[in-house]
C-alpha cells in the first residue's frame, strides 16, 4: 500500500464523569464528529475515557467488574465501531475491559474503518488489584501505509516500551494518559495541582492556566514525553484527561509530536479541547531516531532481558512514598 506524505490526526482532552458511560460516550462522540468535519483519518482520546478513571481504585471490586465490557459484544464500542467504518478514520477510546479470561484489563481500542478492532491492554496497570497488565505489544497496519502503535500512560515512562515498539515497526505511537498533576514519590517528580486552582477556574483562570503549563504539568512532559518521539524516530500523539479527577487534577495539554521531538501542535486550553495536525510522513526515514535504530547492538543489550533482583510489583512503584524507599542494588557487568 503506497503512503500518502500528509495524514491529518487529532488528539483530544477532555474531563470524564465517573462511572457516567452515557456522558462519556455523549463528549466522545461530539469529538468524533468534529474531527469528521476536519477530515482526520485518526482521532485519539484518553485512557478509561468511557468509564473515568481515578475514582476506579477506591471502588469494591464488584463495581470495576460491573463497568468492565467484553470487547466483542461491548455496547460502549459498537456505535464507535460503526462511525470507524462509516467514516473511514481510526478511532482510539479507553475502557476497562472483562476478558474472556474473566480478568479485567485497562484497554486502549483501535477501532479501524475495515470493522476490525485492535485492543492495547496496558502494560504497567495499577487502577486497581482486579485490574491485570497486558502482556504484548500492539503494533498494526492502517489503510495510509504507516503502522501504528499504541502505548497507555505508564508504558510510556518505561523507555523500553516505545522502543519496542519502535521496533515492530510503527510509525506513529498513539498515547492515551490520564496524567498531570499525579503525586509522585521523587523529591523532584511530578506533584499534585491544588484542587482550589481548579475550583476556582471560572474567577482566577490565568492561575490554573499557568499551573497547566508548569512544572508539574507540561514541563513535567517536556522532561522525556518528546525524547520518546526523537529516539524512536516515530510520531507520538499525546491525549489526556483534562480537570478534577476525583482527588486529583489531569492537566491536559493534547500535543502532537513529530519524529524530531518538535511538538507540531498543542492546547494550553484548561477545558475540552482537540488539535489537529497534518503529519509530515516523508520525515520518518531520515529522522534521528529512525537512523540511529539502524546503528544498534543487539548482542549488546542481554542486560535489559535480566532480572536485576530488585524490580517490584507495579502497584509498590506507583504508590510508594518518600518514607519508604526502595532498595538500591549495585548493578555489575561481566
Amino acid at each position: 500500500m503506497k503512503t500518502q506524505q500528509l495524514l491529518r490526526v487529532a488528539t483530544v482532552q477532555f474531563q470524564h464523569q465517573p462511572g457516567n458511560k452515557t456522558y462519556n460516550l455523549d463528549c466522545i462522540h461530539g469529538f468524533i464528529t468534529q474531527a469528521a468535519q476536519k477530515k482526520v483519518k485518526i482521532l485519539a482520546l484518553p485512557e478509561m475515557c468511557i468509564t473515568g478513571y481515578w475514582h476506579v481504585p477506591k471502588l469494591p471490586d464488584t463495581d470495576v467488574y460491573a463497568l468492565s465490557e467484553t470487547l466483542h459484544d461491548s455496547p460502549s464500542l459498537a456505535p464507535i465501531r460503526q462511525r470507524a467504518i462509516e467514516l473511514g478514520m481510526l478511532i482510539g477510546v479507553g475502557l476497562i475491559e472483562k476478558g474472556l479470561d474473566g480478568k479485567c484489563y485497562n484497554t486502549w481500542v483501535a477501532c479501524m474503518p475495515d470493522g476490525q478492532l485492535h485492543a492495547h491492554r496496558k502494560l504497567h496497570a495499577f487502577e486497581h488489584p482486579v485490574i491485570q497488565s497486558g502482556d504484548n505489544y500492539t503494533v498494526f497496519d492502517t489503510p495510509w501505509g504507516v503502522k501504528v502503535g499504541i502505548l497507555i500512560c505508564w508504558d510510556n515512562n518505561l523507555i523500553e516500551n516505545p522502543r519496542a515498539t519502535a521496533l515492530l515497526g510503527a510509525d506513529i505511537i498513539l498515547a492515551p494518559h490520564q496524567t498531570g498533576g499525579t503525586n509522585s514519590s521523587s523529591p523532584y517528580g511530578m506533584k499534585r495541582i491544588p484542587l482550589h486552582l481548579w475550583e476556582n477556574r471560572k474567577q482566577n483562570p490565568q492561575a490554573l492556566m499557568n499551573a497547566f503549563q508548569g512544572e508539574n504539568a507540561r514541563d513535567w512532559l517536556l522532561r522525556w514525553l518528546p525524547s520518546r518521539a526523537h529516539d524512536n524516530g516515530v510520531f507520538y500523539l499525546f491525549s489526556n484527561g483534562v480537570g478534577r479527577d476525583d482527588d486529583e487534577v489531569r492537566t491536559g495539554n493534547a500535543m502532537i509530536i513529530d519524529p524530531y521531538g518538535r511538538i507540531i501542535q498543542e492546547t494550553a486550553a484548561i477545558e475540552n479541547d482537540m488539535v489537529i495536525a497534518d503529519l509530515d510522513l516523508s520525515l520518518l526515514p531520515d529522522s534521528n531516531g529512525r537512523r540511529w535504530l539502524m546503528g544498534r547492538r543487539p548482542e549488546l543489550y542481554q542486560i535489559l532481558n535480566t532480572s536485576m533482583g530488585y524490580e517490584t510489583d507495579i502497584h509498590q512503584v506507583r504508590f510508594a512514598s518518600q518514607s519508604t524507599p526502595f532498595m538500591k542494588k549495585e548493578i555489575k557487568t561481566q
